[in-house]
């Protein structure tokens, strides 16, 4: 299993105001994509998030995002550490993913950029 890069996840009010500051911080444009009724937008380092607080809500939950290179085996590696997979690996805009609780009770989000 090897991680790649984390993403700090930033949930904001107005998605359209939030973005050309993390662009101009950046250096780079911002790539936007909805699921469900969250917006997003990633730029660099950063995944900002704007929609119904009901939806908000279960994302704040997971820490961060970490980026690795193989999501299932990524899994196995988790589990055989004790963590609980919570769900996935499912496929989304991006690659695949997972979500994942360690033992000490944080929960983060895994992905790749493999297609299903």
């Amino acid at each position: 299993m090897d991680i790649l890069g984390a993403t700090l996840r930033i949930y904001v009010d107005d998605l359209d105001r939030a973005v050309p500051f993390y662009e101009g911080l950046a250096g780079a444009p911002a790539q936007r994509f909805a699921r469900g009724g969250v917006q997003a937008a990633a730029v660099g380092c950063f995944l900002l998030m704007s929609g119904p607080e009901s939806q908000i809500s279960v994302l704040r939950a997971v820490s961060a995002t970490i980026a690795v290179t193989d999501v299932e085996e990524t899994g196995r590696v988790l589990a055989g550490l004790g963590a609980d997979i919570v769900a996935g690996p499912v496929v989304t805009p991006a690659g695949r993913n997972l979500i994942a609780r360690h033992p000490d009770g944080t929960v983060y989000e895994y992905v790749d950029r493999r297609a299903a």
